[in-house]
């Protein structure tokens, strides 16, 4: 593998230079806001909490690394943008399983095992013929209706602003999606709408947790 590949993923980018993506480039400052505003809440409500903490630490790692992928156009700027993300997902579903819906360690352990192994084996042929590159986030969209659904009957109103959220993901996968199909029409594309959004949704869920261990 050559780390030093240059890539071109996106719509927007025109060239190997490091601003050839500026849109996409300058919108990871929407994490690094969104970290700040969730310490500052984690601060104030969950100080004691290093769960909530360490999720914010990786929101900031997200925004980072997206930037570096989106000027470096890498593959190890790649790896250096998904591997935050995957973390993020695992992490926030394994202690969403043990906090919202009360679940026992090990049995929370093996449902997000189970999560990784089925989104790698399977995502990509059952999702890409309808999202494309953006198979591998469904499954993440999925955890969060099903997760929300059933903290809903525990906390109506967590409950339901985690289906909030799971509505703004929807939109922001579907900014995502379109980037390539819509380039034709729309020269800068559409992508970095998908970090405006995906930050808010990091946010929103970061958010719940917090309220949930505040309260």
């Amino acid at each position: 593998m050559d780390l030093t590949q240059q890539l071109d993923n996106y719509c927007e980018r025109i060239g190997p230079e490091f601003w050839s993506e500026p849109l996409n480039a300058i919108t990871n400052a929407a994490f690094l806001i969104a970290a700040a505003v969730a310490f500052l809440i984690w601060r104030r409500k969950t100080p004691d909490d290093w769960v909530g903490l360490a999720l914010i630490v990786i929101l900031a790692a997200i925004g980072i690394g997206s930037f570096l992928f989106h000027t470096f156009a890498t593959v190890w700027a790649v790896l250096a943008d998904v591997i935050p993300i995957v973390i993020f997902i695992h992490v926030y579903l394994y202690v969403a399983l043990i906090r919202y819906l009360e679940l026992a360690w090990w049995a929370s352990l093996g449902i997000v095992v189970a999560f990784l192994v089925a989104t790698v084996l399977f995502a990509d042929t059952l999702f890409a013929p309808l999202v494309g590159s953006s198979a591998g986030y469904v499954p993440a969209l999925l955890a969060i209706f099903v997760v929300g659904t059933l903290f809903a009957r525990k906390d109506k109103k967590l409950g339901a602003q985690v289906l909030l959220t799971g509505l703004v993901f929807l939109a922001s996968l579907t900014f995502r999606t379109l980037d390539e199909p819509l380039c034709s029409h729309i020269e800068f594309g559409i992508h970095f709408m998908w970090h405006i959004l995906n930050a808010v949704v990091l946010f929103l869920l970061i958010r719940v947790l917090i309220f949930q261990r505040a309260g």
